[in-house]
């Protein structure tokens, strides 16, 4: 049988609340490349406590964001409600670039993948809602039928770009760059493409090599 984790003494639960706070307002406001040591010095705690709570980075990463999942999930099942497929599809996209242009951590997140941190539940949830909007979209002939759920790698991408290159000039003109790339995304502005959409695999690898 399982065993349940054993419940954090209260000083221990504070300090790892104190962390993941001071990570969370951190990340948020310079990304996820803030050292450790900072972070702990943020909470007021020293570095061995932090350690002792989160092994490495990629653990204190994966509490920070740990609600991400249900997020995406809900903002998925919030387009999916939505009666018109293209409709469902910009939706989607503008709530999840709204959450990188809000949040630094976040949007550095999105482009690399966390090492050792495998998918959850939530992910693959999200995963498989993400493949509805876009088959949904295709399938109404308003979205290219060449376009593939990898290709919305190239839409998170490019916003957070945008959002780290424009943040303290032009805080919103990611909304711009969002609607030139949706108009390129439409079937009746469809071109042949000169390359192969990229493989689950070797999008996986990408974001890796990311980390």
């Amino acid at each position: 049988m399982p065993t349940r984790a054993k419940p954090l003494r209260k000083d221990a639960q504070r300090n790892r609340d104190l962390l993941i706070k001071a990570a969370q307002e951190l990340y948020a406001a310079r990304g996820l490349d803030v050292s450790l040591d900072e972070i702990a010095r943020t909470a007021g705690v020293s570095s061995g406590t932090l350690y002792n709570h989160f092994p490495d980075r990629a653990d204190l990463i994966g509490a920070v964001f740990a609600d991400r999942a249900g997020t995406v999930v809900r903002f998925a099942e919030q387009a999916l409600a939505m009666d018109d497929p293209w409709e469902c599809l910009v939706h989607f996209l503008e709530r999840i670039c709204e959450l990188q242009a809000a949040d630094r951590g976040y949007n550095d997140l999105v482009c690399r993948r966390v090492p050792q941190a495998p998918p959850t539940e939530g992910h693959v949830r999200g995963y498989e809602l993400m493949k509805q909007i876009i088959e949904r979209a295709r399938d109404s002939g308003a979205l290219r039928s060449d376009v593939t759920l990898e290709d919305m790698a190239f839409v998170t991408w490019g916003t957070a770009r945008t959002v780290e290159a424009t943040a303290h000039v032009r805080p919103q003109a990611w909304r711009r760059q969002l609607a030139l790339m949706l108009d390129g995304l439409r079937a009746s502005a469809a071109h042949p493409l000169p390359e192969p959409p990229m493989r689950p695999d070797e999008l996986a690898d990408i974001m890796r090599e990311c980390s």
